[in-house]
């Protein structure tokens, strides 16, 4: 299924939600820009120019995506992106000037999805968004994020060689394939990213396999991004801190010295209930 246009209706819709992006600038002829080529690819956008215009967009009319450009004047763009990763639910992509490595690590800490510098050639932009809202899936666009659990998700459209409907279990936490959702020992559930919840999903699909940085790069971003040195080793940190003290110790994901990463916990798999 392609995302280009739209995303899944939900059961209780009718016609399928056109899919959203609000562009932030501070620059209005890149904002027209950026809406014009992206209606072009069948989007539908709004552009904004402050942090305090995306917030009250994202009350309204909350969209399936944010581009966001970190050099708001006056304003901390990383804090906006914090912000969105804190209460909603939705792709953000970070456009910016600023191409130092360190802000790009900070982005990616935060949860961007994924990070482009100016100048950018459109085509790749627009291959970026694709990219993102395929991993996206069946997560609720721009969702507010609930203290306790999310709520359901529509059917996704899940990699090739992974069932939508399996459950996988390892040390007594359990990660729902059609639902994008990972629960842990209590039953609590844990809000990944979707480059997170991708990054575990596939260490999931390999335990026990030394998986190198490029093979993880394939799989959680696809051919279509070109991804910058140390994305893996952002995630895996921020993933090591979700599970808790024993992956943080290296216990359950191990860092294998010119090699790639190991996933240590035995796997097992059921299926969910029709």
């Amino acid at each position: 299924m392609s995302l280009t246009g739209s995303f899944p209706a939900s059961p209780s819709a009718g016609a399928p939600v056109p899919t959203h992006i609000a562009v932030l600038d501070d620059e209005p002829d890149i904002t027209l820009l950026l809406a014009g080529y992206l209606g072009t690819h069948g989007f539908r956008t709004t552009q904004l120019h402050s942090g305090r215009a995306l917030m009250d967009l994202m009350a309204s009319d909350p969209p399936h995506l944010v581009l966001l450009d970190l050099g708001l004047p006056g304003e901390d763009g990383f804090a906006i992106a914090r912000q969105l990763r804190e209460h909603w639910r939705c792709g953000l992509v970070i456009v910016t000037g600023r191409g130092d490595a360190v802000d790009k690590v900070v982005g990616l800490e935060i949860g961007a999805d994924d990070y482009v510098t100016k100048p950018f050639d459109l085509r790749e932009l627009v291959a970026r968004v694709k990219a993102v809202l395929r991993r996206l899936q069946a997560e609720p666009a721009a969702a507010p994020a609930p203290a306790a659990a999310a709520p359901s998700a529509p059917q996704p459209v899940p990699p090739d060689d992974v069932d939508d409907r399996e459950l996988m279990h390892f040390e007594g936490w359990s990660l729902d394939v059609a639902a994008r959702r990972l629960n842990d020992q209590a039953g609590e559930e844990v809000m990944l990213t979707t480059g997170e919840f991708d990054l575990l999903l596939t260490f999931a699909q390999h335990p026990g396999r030394v998986l190198s940085r490029d093979f993880l790069l394939e799989h959680t971003r696809g051919r279509e991004s070109s991804p910058f040195d140390r994305t893996i080793d952002v995630q895996v940190g921020r993933l090591r801190r979700k599970l808790g003290t024993d992956a943080n110790d290296g216990k359950w994901i191990k860092s294998i010295r010119g090699a790639g990463y190991l996933f240590v916990p035995r796997v097992t798999t059921t299926r969910a209930a029709p």
